[in-house]
């Protein structure tokens, strides 16, 4: 029965990919626009691909490293012989997933600026059509990797011998369970990367071309502007796609361990797998609901980007309820409850986010009219604003955590109430085809904005593109609390999954709150979260500051820049914004993978759970601050450019830029790449499980 369903898995994977490459195909048949639109994609595609080509030199070494130690402890008896070799495909899909979705944003910009020439909403046709191209790649990517790896391990155990004396379903869970470090590992670096990248970009353009020079946004006398576009594509696009990917990929393994744990056997593989080909069906149905009328609001357009979310959840959340009857049985149907908990809790945190972010809210706009009083002001109202919406998603993770337990097994049956929780984060994840489509749409609506300014289009084309941008603040911020929403309930899955991987070596966790190892853990834990964000920061503080300086430099020896006689470096831009990342985002990233190895070794094993639960904790609360803190302070910055408060130039609108130049690496560098931490440092914990408990100093 399972084996049969299973096959759902890799068809639903052609699926997504055969779909996201008819949507790809419709979109380069697409009118381009003007010569000089397509010069400026040009320039933006040339940056964005050189970039990525750097980044994945440099990062292809670090794999190469990681692969090699690997394979040396799996030759000792460490790990099993094919963990190494997960690792490498994790990283490499992960990683394709980004560049697919980041070369059809690029081809998007140009054609979306374009086709906004005829109506708003024929615009956000063709730059959801990329997030769609983006989203459906991600999870097809995601479930042809976990079915190449689940019935190539079927097929060898069959004729094998296990490792640990472990049974078949067992010895595949827990080797696939170590190819999300390669997903984590390359996500993190993409998100961290790019993050500099895009911020120092942003930054630079703005705080010179806006506030000093009084120049428009993505004025084309800005030398910043083409590597502030490229950013918007290696980080929002590339990085984001990465870093889902990683998300979907890590529950979906994790649950699958864990149903092992409760004694599910294959059927406990199935729901993760087959629910994910099930929600790649209603994602795709979901993507012909998000239309409107030609001459759309921005209201209306919003809600048509949930009928689409909406419906693809209303389809997941039927046929799960079958799906988990005929594979679990009628007496595990709590299990269901669980899906439809973390489907729900997806929902609420995103319509949270959009309250907290959107400027047709009360919080933004409260930092919008603190803007009168200077940029200080709209920093304290920021930062008020992100720490206050941290109180209701916590809630609702903390409700679908208690619902999903119980319903699934609870205190009587605790593995099975464990498996509730992960399964309910792959119910949150199943919809992700199309809320990644809003999400990476953004980007492209930016980039079209962009376009649309440099190539000198009508100022209606322009009003329509920022009318987009907006949107597309709110929608992201939306999918990074849909996101990091997942990733406290895949983390607790994770730290679960590490609790079974380090009993399969013959040890428990003491993880009794009085015990000084995990205490310490703890304390560490809850402070890698802050130390990670301050690298990040200071990072994209640097190189923002490069930027500033060249930007600075070009306005003042290049002859006629700002009358428009003479054209600006940006590839200059562009070569220093790429370098910098690039160095940049070695430390924070080597910290994630470090830190479990180090304290597991110096303190071991007790302490490295109480370091997981930690930085969970802090993490999870800081992500939802920074990002919704940064949203806020895009949307009111662009609420104030719509005429309010003396509109473009005013005093009011450079404190908003200000604001916004602040939360740029909130929502765009550090608070997105904490979810990646927490789960990345829980894979490297799972994988190096056995090397810790054999080497550890404290024993």
């Amino acid at each position: 029965m399972g084996f049969d369903l299973l096959l759902l898995a890799p068809v639903g994977s052609i699926l997504a990919l055969g779909f996201a490459f008819y949507l790809a195909l419709s979109i380069l048949r697409m009118d381009e626009g003007t010569d000089k639109m397509k010069e400026i994609a040009q320039a933006v595609r040339v940056g964005a691909q050189a970039y990525l080509k750097r980044q994945y030199l440099g990062v292809s070494m670090f794999f190469v490293v990681v692969f090699f130690i690997l394979l040396a402890m799996a030759l000792k008896g460490y790990l099993v012989i094919f963990v190494p070799f997960a690792f490498l495909t994790g990283g490499i899909f992960s990683g394709l997933s980004g560049f697919i979705g980041m070369t059809i944003a690029t081809q998007s910009s140009n054609r979306t600026a374009q086709a906004a020439s005829n109506s708003l909403n024929s615009g956000l046709r063709v730059a959801f059509s990329s997030g769609a191209v983006m989203g459906l790649t991600v999870v097809g990517l995601g479930l042809l990797d976990l079915s190449i790896w689940y019935y190539f391990l079927n097929w060898y155990y069959s004729i094998h011998p296990t490792p640990l004396g472990t049974d078949k379903i067992a010895a595949i869970t827990s080797t696939m369970l170590c190819f999300g470090m390669g997903a984590s590992s390359m996500a993190l670096f993409a998100r961290v990367g790019g993050g500099i990248f895009t911020k120092a970009a942003d930054v630079g353009a703005d705080l010179v071309g806006k506030v000093e020079a009084g120049i428009p946004e993505d004025d084309a006398r800005n030398p910043a502007v083409i590597a502030d576009n490229v950013g918007d594509n290696v980080g929002d696009v590339a990085g984001m796609g990465a870093d889902l990917y990683e998300s979907y990929v890590g529950s979906i393994v994790a649950t699958s361990a864990l149903g092992v744990a409760a004694g599910l056997g294959v059927a406990g593989v199935t729901v993760p797998m087959v629910m994910a080909a099930v929600g790649v069906v209603a994602s795709i149905i979901g993507t012909f609901f998000v239309k409107s009328k030609e001459q759309a609001s921005q209201k209306v357009l919003l809600a048509a980007l949930r009928k689409g979310v909406f419906t693809s959840s209303f389809i997941v959340a039927v046929i799960a309820f079958f799906l988990i009857k005929y594979t679990l049985g009628i007496e595990r149907l709590g299990v269901y409850w669980s899906v439809l908990a973390g489907l729900i809790a997806g929902v609420l945190i995103g319509l949270c986010t959009e309250y907290y972010t959107s400027s047709g809210f009360k919080p933004t706009r409260s930092i919008a009219d603190a803007s009168l009083t200077g940029p200080a002001t709209v920093i304290i109202g920021g930062i008020a604003v992100g720490m206050m919406s941290t109180a209701i998603p916590v809630i609702i993770v903390c409700v679908a955590i208690m619902v999903s337990f119980f319903v699934s097994g609870g205190a009587a049956n605790f593995n099975s109430g464990l498996y509730g929780i992960a399964i309910s984060a792959v119910g949150m994840l199943s919809t992700l085809g199309i809320t990644l489509a809003t999400d990476a749409y953004g980007p492209v609506a930016d980039n079209a904005g962009g376009n649309a300014e440099m190539s000198k289009m009508p100022p209606e084309v322009r009003k329509r593109t920022d009318a987009l941008d907006s949107l597309g603040n709110t929608t992201a911020a939306t999918g990074k609390g849909f996101a990091i929403g997942s990733a406290a309930l895949t983390a607790l899955a994770l730290i679960a999954a590490y609790k079974e991987q380090v009993m399969i070596f013959g040890k428990d966790i003491d993880a009794n709150m009085m015990n000084p190892t995990v205490l310490v853990g703890l304390f560490i834990g809850g402070m890698l979260p802050f130390l990670f964000c301050s690298l990040t920061m200071r990072a994209v503080g640097r190189a923002a500051g490069k930027i500033v300086v060249e930007v600075r430099r070009q306005f003042k020896e290049i002859v006629g820049i700002m009358e428009g006689k003479a054209k600006p470096d940006y590839a200059r831009c562009v070569t220093i914004a790429t370098a910098a990342a690039q160095k940049e985002m070695i430390a924070p990233s080597l910290l994630a993978i470090a830190a479990p190895i180090i304290v597991g070794l110096l303190i071991g094993i007790d302490a490295v759970a109480g370091l997981l639960i930690g930085a969970l904790v802090t993490g999870f609360v800081l992500a939802v601050m920074m990002a919704n803190s940064g949203g806020a302070w895009d949307n009111a910055k662009k609420f104030v450019e719509e005429g309010h408060y003396g509109g473009k130039g005013s005093a009011a609108h450079k404190a908003t830029v200000v604001g916004d130049t602040v939360g740029d690496p909130f929502k765009d560098t550090s608070g997105p790449s904490l979810n990646i931490l927490i789960k990345l440092m829980s894979m490297v914990s799972i994988v190096f499980a056995s090397f810790i408990i054999r080497n550890t100093f404290f024993k």
